[in-house]
C-alpha cells in the first residue's frame, strides 16, 4: 500500500529532504516505511502501522517549514522521537485542528501540546506550565477564539500581572492605557494573528474581547467567558487567589506560565502555591511542558536544556 503527499504551495522539496538529503536519509533510518521522492510528492509505501508513522512525521516536518522554522538536524529527530512516544493514533496531532483561519490550520505539534489541548477541552480550569516557546499562550488564545467562534462562550477576557521593574507606573509618561500596554501587547499579537485585525478591533471595541492587567480583575464575576491570565509566575498568591474566584457560570479558564521566569521574590509567586493547593481537584488540569516541546527555532530548545542543566549543577 502507498500513501502520497503533495506539498503545499510555498514549501520547497530541497527544505524538506535537506542538503544531500541529509533530513530524508535521518527518516528513513529511522522509520520502516519506504520513503520515495518524485517532483514535489512524497510518496510512502509499508503496512498501515508503518505508512500512518511516517506520514505523521512527514506531515510534522512540512509543518515545521509553513511556519517559517528552518530545518535543522535536532528538530527533524525530535519530531521523529515525538512520533514513537506519543502514546496516540499516529494520526492524531495531524488531524486535531484547534482553529483555522486564512487557511492556516492551528494544531498541536507535540505529544505535550496533544495533552495541552485535551485538557482545555476537558477541563473547567488548566495550569499550563512551561518553558517559552512551547505554545502555552498561542494554543490557548487559538482555543478561545475557536470557543467563540463556536459561540460556547460570549467574551474572551485576556490579562497579565504587570510587575514593575525598577519603575514604578505612575512615574512613567503617558494615560494609564499607554502605561500599561507594553504589558499587554503580546496579547494583542496573538490575538491579531488568529483574526483579522478589523475583526478583533471591533470586538474589543465591543467589549467582546478585553485585554486588561490582572490587578483590574478584582471585584469582578466573569460569567460565560473564556479566561485566559498569560505569565501567571508573576502573579502573587494574593492576585492567583483573586484571579481563580473570578470564575463565573459557564465559563473556562487557562492559566499559563514559565515557572524559571518569574520577576517576583522567592516565596512570593502565586502560581507555585496555586499548583500545590490545587492538585487533585477535579476539574482542574495541570499541563507541564519542557524543551522538547518547544516549536520554535531547535536553537530555543538548546538554550533552555543549557540553563535547565545550570540550574540542576547548582543544587
Amino acid at each position: 500500500m502507498m500513501t502520497t503527499i503533495t506539498l503545499p504551495e510555498g514549501v520547497r522539496m530541497p527544505s524538506l529532504v535537506g542538503c544531500g538529503d541529509a533530513w530524508l536519509k535521518i527518516c528513513q533510518d529511522a522509520l520502516s516505511a519506504r520513503i520515495a521522492i518524485q517532483g514535489d510528492e512524497i510518496r510512502i509505501s509499508g503496512t498501515d502501522p508503518e505508512r500512518e508513522m511516517a506520514v505523521t512525521v512527514m506531515s510534522a516536518l512540512i509543518s515545521e517549514l509553513e511556519h517559517g522554522v528552518e530545518l535543522e538536524e535536532k528538530a527533524v529527530r525530535r519530531i521523529l522521537a515525538q512520533a514513537r512516544q506519543a502514546d496516540l493514533s499516529p494520526k492524531a496531532l495531524k488531524d486535531d485542528v484547534v482553529l483555522a483561519h486564512k487557511g492556516r490550520a492551528i494544531r498541536p505539534k507535540t505529544v505535550g501540546q496533544k495533552t495541552y489541548v485535551d485538557a482545555l477541552r476537558s477541563s473547567t480550569i488548566t495550569f499550563c506550565i512551561g518553558p517559552a516557546g512551547t505554545g502555552k499562550t498561542y494554543l490557548a488564545m487559538a482555543y478561545a477564539v475557536a470557543a467563540l467562534d463556536r459561540r460556547e462562550v460570549s467574551r474572551l477576557i485576556l490579562s497579565r500581572p504587570i510587575v514593575e521593574a525598577g519603575e514604578s507606573l505612575g512615574f512613567l509618561p503617558g494615560t494609564l492605557t499607554e502605561k500599561v500596554d507594553p504589558y499587554i501587547r503580546p496579547l494583542y499579537d496573538a490575538l491579531f494573528q488568529m483574526m483579522d485585525p478589523e475583526r478583533a478591533t471591533s470586538l474589543i471595541d465591543r467589549g467582546v474581547i478585553e485585554i486588561v492587567p490582572l490587578a483590574f480583575m478584582r471585584g469582578r464575576t466573569l460569567s460565560d467567558s473564556f479566561i485566559i491570565l498569560d505569565e501567571a509566575q508573576n502573579a502573587t498568591p494574593e492576585q492567583m487567589k483573586m484571579f481563580l474566584t473570578r470564575l463565573g457560570d459557564s465559563s473556562q479558564m487557562v492559566i499559563t506560565g514559565d515557572m524559571s521566569q518569574s520577576d517576583l521574590p522567592k516565596g512570593s509567586v502565586g502560581l507555585s502555591e496555586a499548583l500545590q493547593v490545587l492538585q487533585g481537584i477535579d476539574d482542574i488540569s495541570q499541563v507541564r511542558l519542557e524543551g522538547k516541546d518547544v516549536v520554535r527555532s531547535s536553537l530555543v530548545s538548546q538554550i533552555i536544556e543549557a540553563y535547565e542543566r545550570k540550574v540542576k549543577g547548582e543544587r
